[in-house]
């Protein structure tokens, strides 16, 4: 894409929007003009919804042709200013799947079964604090406040800070896990690259084979900690409230949609059919 490359990765920083975020979006641009061999200012609805098509056929699942839907948006709604062709391009429709829920013993399982004590560490700090893996892997030495007993969460999604608890559990690991590693630098976990911190797709990597040690059947992914986080505070009696505070969602819908496979508001219920004909069953005539 070449000067418009610049652009576009220009527009993104000004928009703030996450490393990653802006990564995937100029990722996707630079495969659509790869696959028709011009310039996006040479083209427009037809050809977007022709690679959009090319990327249906191709078995794209929903959730990536969702990501390309956006980044195209941004190039011809943004960059580009181009605003019609970007207003006509649909959202395609994701299903919400209900994410896997670990019990106790499975997180136990699967923190014992992580050969890398630095994805193990990163891992075990996902589920002690419901932080996504983007946040623990860029952690850093100051950002454990052990006299308070919070983790400060920097430029979390959406680009703010925010406080979570500090498991006392978790701070005995860390401060092991220090003597063992004694990391240099800023980063709390380190990876392989000098100065870098530990990425996220390193610690997926890590998390599968760990999966399939462990033997466990469920699909599991990094951040199944999370999920799993905010499940097991609701088991255990937090308010939603508390736990949207510690997730850093903006809307307590998105915090619901985390909570309601919870076990305690499943199979705690009651089936009208186990009152009928009792007392408790009169309400319903």
């Amino acid at each position: 894409m070449g000067e418009m490359y610049q652009r576009m990765d220009r527009d993104l920083k000004l928009k703030n929007l996450a490393v990653g975020t802006r990564e995937a979006y100029l990722r996707c641009c630079c495969n659509f003009v790869r696959y028709h061999m011009k310039s996006p200012q040479e083209m427009g609805e037809a050809e977007v919804k022709e690679y959009l098509a090319h990327l249906l056929m191709k078995g794209a699942s929903p959730e990536a042709l969702k990501m390309n839907v956006a980044g195209l948006k941004f190039l011809y709604g943004v960059t580009l200013d181009r605003p019609k062709v970007a207003e006509r391009l649909p959202w395609p429709r994701v299903p919400h799947k209900k994410a896997d829920i670990l019990a106790g013993s499975e997180v136990l399982k699967l923190l014992g079964a992580m050969k890398s004590l630095v994805c193990g560490m990163v891992l075990m700090t996902a589920y002690g604090a419901g932080l996504r893996i983007s946040e623990a892997c860029r952690l850093r030495v100051e950002d454990i406040d052990s006299k308070r007993m919070l983790i400060h969460v920097r430029l979390g999604k959406g680009g703010k800070d925010r406080y979570v608890m500090l498991s006392e559990r978790l701070l005995v690991a860390l401060r092991k896990y220090w003597v063992e590693v004694k990391p240099k630098g800023p980063w709390l976990f380190p990876g392989r690259k000098p100065g870098k911190h530990v990425t996220p797709s390193a610690v997926e990597q890590a998390v599968k084979k760990a999966v399939k040690a462990a033997k466990l059947k469920k699909r599991i992914t990094p951040h199944t900690m999370r999920h799993t986080f905010a499940t097991h505070l609701l088991e255990m009696g937090s308010d939603i409230r508390f736990i949207q505070a510690l997730l850093g969602h903006a809307s307590i819908r998105t915090t619901a949609r985390y909570t309601q496979v919870s076990r305690k508001h499943v199979a705690g219920g009651k089936s009208p059919l186990d009152v009928l004909g009792t007392q408790e069953g009169a309400v319903l005539g």
